[in-house]
């Protein structure tokens, strides 16, 4: 991370509360950056808080869906970089939901770039998209030239999102670039219903893992920190190396099946519990492989991840531990 580069530069994180914008902004705190945070719904529980990172931002409440208060922050606070993490992530949620899901990842992206374009002063925004824009495909690993097809609302949501900001550098120019990365994780997840979560829970409460699919879905996981960084590298590198309208993969290429990750957590926690699958019918809309090259941003960016799945595994297993001793009455027993 090039600390000189981002010390009092102005930037604007959307979603800085979530499970990615709280470690974007903390390596931006400490990199001596000027942070706005744009927060729609105020979770206490969350990273930004639990790091004490919160007061050292600017925090305005507010939906990335509104245009008129995009357009305000980044004229009035100056904003030179935007990193656009908002969004509504749960695929669950969006299959019941796709509404809500459609309007904060649809319209918030196109709101985002619109106001972005009638901004002079920015300079570089980085978008996160997904793995899941490209749907579910016959060749694999995905790169960056495989045809974006979601199918379901959240894979839909973020094709669309994608596509956008494609639109907005090909029509005018806006400096953008999308991010494509795997399954993320790592301490800071506060949705307990995604797998290592969840599943450090159960086992730090002594009950079976609860496994919604078959267990067989093939996925990649890519550990938080790796993340947070090859977003920083990108949004540093965009203008040197003329990357606007470019997008990324970003992945350890080492993709896993469900139950060997829930029985990697178990093997590492030191755990006999045996994992509970359940083979639920609203797992059938999810793909049921999904993997990622990230050959371009090897070859492009000189970008290398720094934590293998054991590794990663690990820090999340300590970062849960120390989280749920300190704070247990947050969650509850699940």
């Amino acid at each position: 991370m090039d600390n000189a580069l981002w010390k009092q530069r102005r930037v604007l994180v959307t979603g800085p509360t979530g499970f990615l914008g709280s470690w974007i902004v903390q390596y931006l705190v400490a990199a001596g950056a000027d942070v706005v945070g744009i927060v729609r719904d105020w979770v206490p529980s969350a990273n930004l808080f639990y790091s004490g990172h919160y007061p050292k931002i600017t925090t305005i409440r507010g939906d990335v869906a509104d245009s008129r208060l995009l357009e305000r922050v980044l004229g009035e606070y100056e904003i030179d970089t935007v990193f656009h993490l908002a969004a509504q992530s749960i695929v669950p949620i969006a299959n019941r939901n796709p509404l809500s899901t459609f309007e904060s990842n649809i319209r918030g992206t196109w709101s985002l770039l619109e106001a972005c374009r009638r901004s002079p002063l920015v300079k570089r925004i980085v978008v996160a998209s997904s793995d899941k824009a490209y749907g579910e495909q016959k060749i694999l690993p995905y790169n960056e030239e495989t045809p974006l097809q979601g199918v379901h609302p959240y894979d839909v949501s973020k094709s669309c999102a994608d596509l956008l900001c494609r639109a907005y550098f090909v029509t005018y120019q806006l400096p953008v670039c999308v991010t494509r990365c795997g399954n993320f994780y790592g301490g800071g997840d506060l949705n307990m219903n995604r797998i290592v979560p969840g599943t450090i829970r159960s086992i730090l409460n002594n009950q079976a893992p609860v496994i919604r699919s078959n267990g067989l879905l093939v996925r990649d996981y890519f550990y938080i920190e790796d993340g947070a960084a090859a977003y920083l590298m990108l949004a540093e590198k965009m203008e040197a190396l003329h990357l606007a309208g470019e997008a990324f993969n970003f992945s350890n290429e080492h993709p896993v099946s469900v139950i060997d990750v829930v029985n990697r957590v178990l093997h590492l926690m030191g755990s006999s519990l045996q994992p509970n699958v359940l083979n639920a019918p609203e797992a059938a809309h999810e793909i049921r492989e999904q993997y990622l090259s990230a050959k371009k941003a090897h070859r492009v960016l000189g970008w290398k991840p720094l934590f293998d799945l054991d590794a990663g595994l690990r820090k999340t297993i300590s970062w849960y531990q120390q989280y749920f001793a300190a704070g247990r009455k947050i969650f509850g027993k699940p």
